[in-house]
């Protein structure tokens, strides 16, 4: 099953909001780049990525968009 990215964030708190938002909604997700803070210095500059599947993405971005939660857009 294919995974798209639906939100880019250096802010851990909308991650964190936008996944328990998601399993309130009975949506997948799974968070990227957890660990990279050890490789930046712990700075907050290299974001964090939120992965949904290709099936529940246009839900999941509903659900945000509802929650004023800016999501990633293909290009």
């Amino acid at each position: 099953m294919s995974m798209k990215e639906l939100l880019r964030t250096t802010d851990p708190t909308v991650v964190a909001f936008a996944s328990a938002l998601l399993q309130g909604e009975g949506i997948d997700c799974f968070e990227m780049d957890v660990h990279m803070s050890i490789l930046e210095g712990s700075i907050g500059i290299l974001p964090r990525r939120l992965l949904v599947h290709q099936r529940d993405l246009f839900r999941a971005r509903a659900v945000m968009r509802d929650n004023e939660i800016e999501v990633a857009w293909d290009a």
